[in-house]
C-alpha cells in the first residue's frame, strides 16, 4: 500500500500503518537522528516498550513510565516528562516518542511542543482510537479539573508509526471506544464508508484483519485530509469535534473515570444526531440509523442519568470552540455531511439532553 503523508505548514508528517512496525528497524531508519525518550505508560509499557528499544538499540533510548488512564493526563505528569528532559540534559535534537494512546500522544506532544519551544516528536499510537484519531493532526495537551483539553498546543509529529498489531491486545471495552471515532468519519463526511460499517459491524467486534485494516486506513485517510484542509482548526477541522462537546461535557462531569473518551463521544454523537433532528435538520429515521449504528458495536448511547443537563450545559460553555459566548455545535444536515451551527439557544439545546 502507498505510503500516507500529511503535508502541513512546517513540513511532511510520515504517516504508516502496518503489522510489525515496532520491531521492524528499517521503518525506523532515519527517524531519531540522535537521543532519544520513550515516554509510555505502565499498561503500555508491560507489553511493548521492550521491543522498540531493542528496535532503537543503536540510539539507546531512554524511558519514562507513567500512570495509565485518562486522570493521568495533568499538568504534574507533563511537567513529570520536562523535569525527566532536564535531568537527562536533553538537548534541541532530542526526539520525543510516544508509545500509547491518546493520553501519552497527548501528553508526550505537548512536552515536545514546549521543551526548549519544540522538539522532534514520533506519535506510536497503540489504541484503536489514537491510530484512528488523537495521533494524527499535532494536538496535544492536557486537561483540568473545568474541562477538557483546555491547555495545549499545536505540534505535529515528524512520523506516526501505527503498528496495527497492538490492537490485538486492547481490552474489549478500549477497542469499541475507539470504534466510536471510526463511526465518526462516516458520520460527519463519508455515508459511504457509514454503510460500509453497518455492513461490516460484525467483523469490525471480530477484530477481522482485513476489515480493521481498511477501516484504520480509510479513516486516517480522512483525517489526514481535513488537518491539510485547516491545519489550526480555523473551519472545517472543528467537524471533526462531532460527538465530542457533548462527549467532553460527560466526561468531566462524571471525574473522566466512567466513561472511556470514545464511549463518551458516542454518547455525544447520539445527543449531537438527536438535537439535529429537533432542529429540522435531519430525519428522525436518520438520526435512529447512527444511533443503532453505535449500538450495534456495543457503544453507549445514553447520557448518565445522575447528571444534570445543567452541569452538562455549564461544562459545555467551557468549549474550545465557542466564540463570543456561543456555543458551535457540530451537527448533520445529512448522514454524511456534518455542519457548525452557532444558533442553537440554550433551551432548546437542554432539551435535547433530557
Amino acid at each position: 500500500m502507498p505510503r500516507l503523508e500529511l503535508n502541513h505548514a512546517g513540513g511532511c508528517c510520515r504517516v504508516e500503518v502496518a503489522a510489525g512496525l515496532l520491531d521492524d528497524r528499517s521503518a525506523w531508519a532515519n527517524l531519531v537522528p540522535a537521543g532519544a525518550l520513550i515516554v509510555t505508560d505502565r499498561t503500555v509499557a508491560g507489553l511493548y516498550l521492550d521491543r522498540l528499544c531493542r528496535t532503537l538499540a543503536d540510539h539507546r533510548p531512554r524511558t519514562l513510565v507513567l500512570p495509565a488512564g485518562e486522570q493521568a493526563k495533568t499538568a504534574a505528569h507533563w511537567m513529570e516528562i520536562l523535569e525527566r528532559l532536564a535531568a537527562d540534559g536533553a538537548q534541541r535534537d532530542i526526539t520525543i516518542i510516544a508509545l500509547g494512546g491518546g493520553v501519552i500522544g497527548d501528553l508526550a506532544g505537548f512536552a515536545a511542543a514546549s521543551w526548549m519551544r519544540g522538539v522532534r516528536l514520533i506519535q506510536v499510537p497503540t489504541t484503536l482510537l489514537a491510530q484512528v484519531d488523537a495521533a494524527i493532526g499535532g494536538k496535544t495537551g492536557f486537561n483540568l479539573a473545568a474541562g477538557k483539553n483546555l491547555v495545549g498546543a499545536f505540534h505535529q509529529p515528524v512520523a506516526v508509526m501505527a503498528d496495527v498489531t497492538t490492537l490485538k491486545t486492547l481490552e474489549d471495552r478500549d477497542y469499541r471506544a475507539g470504534l466510536a471515532e471510526v463511526v465518526k468519519y462516516g458520520a460527519i463526511r463519508d455515508a459511504g464508508f457509514l454503510a460500509w460499517l453497518e455492513d461490516n459491524a460484525s467483523s469490525l467486534l471480530e477484530r477481522s484483519a482485513e476489515a480493521l485494516s481498511q477501516a484504520v486506513r480509510r479513516s486516517v485517510t480522512h483525517k489526514i485530509e481535513i488537518v491539510e484542509a485547516d491545519e489550526r482548526e480555523t473551519g472545517q477541522r472543528a467537524l471533526l469535534n462531532f460527538g465530542h462537546t457533548f462527549g467532553h461535557a460527560i466526561e468531566a462531569a462524571t471525574g473522566y473515570q466512567r466513561y472511556r473518551h470514545g464511549e463518551a463521544v458516542a454518547i455525544g454523537m447520539h445527543l449531537a444526531a438527536r438535537l439535529s433532528t429537533r432542529l429540522g435538520m435531519i430525519d428522525a429515521s436518520d438520526a435512529a440509523r447512527l444511533t443503532h449504528l453505535l449500538e450495534s458495536l456495543r457503544l453507549p448511547v445514553d447520557p448518565p442519568d445522575d447528571v444534570d443537563p445543567s452541569r452538562l450545559i455549564e461544562l459545555m460553555r467551557l468549549d474550545k470552540k465557542n466564540l463570543a459566548g456561543r456555543f458551535r455545535l457540530i451537527l448533520l444536515e445529512a448522514l454524511g455531511r456534518a455542519v457548525i451551527r452557532d444558533d442553537v439557544d440554550e433551551a432548546t439545546l437542554t432539551a435535547s439532553l433530557v
